[in-house]
């Protein structure tokens, strides 16, 4: 592994596949590549440019062993990002442990480390989106894991030369398919008005909510993957960023963009929301983005109309 090398994690999943695509644009080839491949996944390799692609479980043995070398970025994007999924143990090795033998590796090494959060850390955002914030509730296994090596990382008093954590809000955009259930409500509305004309989004289950109107900052994929950029061009920036718009938008919103972006009347049926969500769903999500904007990163992002125009011009309307 030579110094100028750079490894991802989550590479062939939705944000690395567009991350690994941005870095072949800028010339930048000299790529390990970390996974674990679906038939799905494996479509997304195929356009990509890289050195060396290694399992997840085999990369991991190297990394707590000998792995040799040193790169000059772990961009850890990998993970288990299914919020329903129910076991604990599974999602506490996979992303807690995972993500601290890559810490780990990162600080004996030398390594620059940018690596993803999520916005399911801060629950149902009865403590706020403040990336500052400590004390945090999650309301799935998925969000703790994350919330436990977030608060880990802080605890830590020996560091990488750069440590970022990215706290990645509702994104959306091209090579998510794969994520089937966990993919976009954008993805998903889109096959579904394609299908049968019709957009289904949940019922509110709040007083105070009406259906539809239930918010999330929606963020482009292109946007999350120009932060990454900019921690990896700024090596003296270290921290946890929320990567949201700092704008959150209805479901309505969404149908709307869609209905637009197709050219066909909008038409919105409300569905009832399964058990297994009901205690678990965000009602509201926006990033508080001071802190991001104080680091310097000065880039407009993508309004909801803008990016979904965008996605299913240039993305989804040319999927066979």
């Amino acid at each position: 592994m030579s110094n100028d090398s750079i490894i991802v994690t989550g590479a062939a999943g939705f944000i690395g596949t567009n991350l690994v695509k941005a870095l072949n644009k800028r010339g930048i080839n000299n790529l390990i590549l970390v996974d674990h491949l679906s038939s799905k996944k494996k479509r997304n390799l195929e356009n990509l440019s890289y050195r060396t692609y290694y399992e997840k479980d085999e990369f991991l043995r190297l990394v707590d062993t000998d792995l040799t070398g040193k790169p000059s970025h772990f961009i850890h994007l990998g993970a288990a990002t299914d919020t329903t999924l129910q076991d604990k143990e599974y999602l506490l090795k996979n992303n807690t442990g995972y993500s601290k033998s890559v810490f780990k590796y990162c600080r004996r090494n030398g390594v620059r480390l940018i690596y993803a959060s999520s916005a399911a850390t801060y629950g149902n955002g009865d403590r706020g989106y403040s990336d500052n914030s400590r004390k945090l509730n999650p309301l799935n296994y998925y969000g703790f894991s994350k919330y436990l090596f977030d608060k880990w990382v802080l605890e830590q008093k020996n560091l990488p030369p750069q440590w970022v954590g990215l706290k990645f809000f509702n994104v959306y955009g091209p090579y998510e398919g794969h994520k089937d259930k966990m993919a976009s409500v954008i993805y998903h509305g889109y096959n579904q008005i394609k299908k049968s004309g019709v957009l289904k989004l949940f019922k509110s289950y709040k007083d105070d909510v009406k259906d539809g109107e239930q918010c999330r900052d929606f963020i482009y994929v292109k946007d999350v993957v120009n932060v990454i950029l900019y921690f990896m061009d700024n090596k003296n920036i270290s921290g946890i960023y929320n990567v949201g718009t700092g704008k959150a938008r209805t479901f309505l919103d969404i149908g709307f963009c869609l209905f637009k972006a197709v050219n066909k009347k909008a038409r919105i049926k409300f569905i009832e929301m399964p058990e297994n969500l009901k205690d678990i769903y965000q009602y509201f999500t926006q990033a508080d983005i001071g802190k991001l904007r104080s680091a310097g990163y000065n880039k407009p992002f993508y309004s909801l109309e803008d990016g979904i125009s965008e996605y299913v011009s240039s993305y989804l309307s040319r999927l066979a």
